[in-house]
């Protein structure tokens, strides 16, 4: 049973509990550490590249991530221009939280217990599975086994590729990429045959306008993945995090940030396990 959601007003009120928020001084001066409580700003690291879910277009924001995010942020009781937005690559996450950069991390950050071994974790939020992207007309691939023999297209660096040729189409010809959107490019010029990630990343991506229409999720996903907000591990934030989620879930604002987001694709998150149900703070 879901614990019941703190209302906004109290949730606010334990902002003040953001003293205790292992963010350190930046010398930059762009912003000032969550300790600040709602007299500073807090620092939000998300993706930049990532359509859908983190992105930034010039001055502007957008994405599922970035919106439960403010969402979070209202809740601890930040303004929309109190909130300091940090790019957070998958590979500097856990330096950017340890050295203080930034308070929080909503970047499809999966909970992992060797992450949690660094970092924090609050949520999930979000509970996503490797997937497939393939032509909007191509009825032929419906999972991991149909790519025998075909070209699977993913990022440089990325090992999602590589499970499927381990665990399910040995003779796939894996096709690597600087980024999902030149995948995307291939898929719909037809040099290759699908391209893999988790699966509300694909549907971000076939949420694009110029997407829209040519390629679709194919809706099997072979994993989970939870992803969760990561913070320092001396935060005293996590609960009040935990019940801001809730509260969005139990709401409706938690379907709404989806579809707005990611609507446009088709793609229906896997609703045996969305929404999530948040795990206790360790």
């Amino acid at each position: 049973m879901r614990r019941r959601p703190l209302g906004v007003a109290a949730i606010a009120a334990t902002a003040l509990l953001l003293t205790a928020c292992g963010g350190s001084d930046d010398d930059s001066g762009d912003s000032a550490s969550a300790t600040d409580g709602g007299g500073g700003t807090v620092r939000i690291g998300i993706k930049y590249d990532q359509p859908g879910l983190g992105f930034k277009d010039g001055s502007e924001y957008s994405g599922f991530d970035v919106d439960v995010a403010r969402n979070v942020a209202e809740a601890l009781g930040y303004s929309e221009d109190q909130i300091t937005w940090v790019e957070a690559p998958s590979a500097q996450r856990e330096n950017l939280l340890s050295t203080g950069q930034v308070d929080m991390i909503f970047a499809t950050y999966s909970i992992t217990d060797a992450r949690k071994e660094t970092v924090a974790f609050a949520g999930p939020y979000f509970v996503a599975g490797q997937d497939l992207l393939v032509a909007q007309d191509d009825d032929s691939i419906s999972g991991p086994e149909d790519l025998e023999g075909k070209n699977l297209c993913s990022v440089t660096g990325s090992t999602s590729a590589q499970r499927i040729k381990d665990e399910h189409a040995n003779t796939v010809n894996l096709v690597e990429q600087p980024g999902y959107a030149e995948c995307v490019t291939l898929l719909t010029s037809g040099s290759v045959d699908a391209v893999t990630t988790d699966d509300i990343i694909l549907a971000g991506l076939a949420a694009q306008p110029s997407n829209v229409g040519k390629v679709k999720v194919v809706g099997n996903p072979f994993s989970e993945e939870n992803y969760g907000v990561g913070l320092p591990q001396d935060n005293s934030t996590c609960q009040q995090i935990n019940d801001a989620i809730t509260a969005m879930i139990e709401d409706g604002t938690w379907q709404e940030l989806l579809d707005k987001n990611v609507g446009e694709s088709g793609y229906k998150a896997n609703q045996e396990l969305n929404p999530p149900e948040v795990q206790a703070c360790a």
